[in-house]
């Protein structure tokens, strides 16, 4: 089942990662690690590469910021 919709990959306040396709108010898919939440939507769009939700400081940036998966 793929599609063409850009999705992003965010923790919720329930610490879960939300699966959730740009302009959409629900998530599509919640799961329990970040590592899953990316695989769900590379099997939803193969050819997407999510924007995912930082969740610890690197050198790279913070919680604030996102990076591509």
């Amino acid at each position: 089942m793929s599609t063409e919709k850009h999705y992003f990959v965010e923790k919720n306040e329930d610490g879960q990662f939300a699966v959730r396709a740009k302009g959409s108010e629900r998530a599509s898919a919640l799961f329990a690690t970040q590592e899953e939440a990316i695989t769900k939507v590379k099997e939803l769009n193969p050819a997407d590469h999510p924007d995912v939700e930082r969740v610890r400081h690197t050198h790279a940036g913070g919680p604030d910021k996102w990076r591509k998966a």
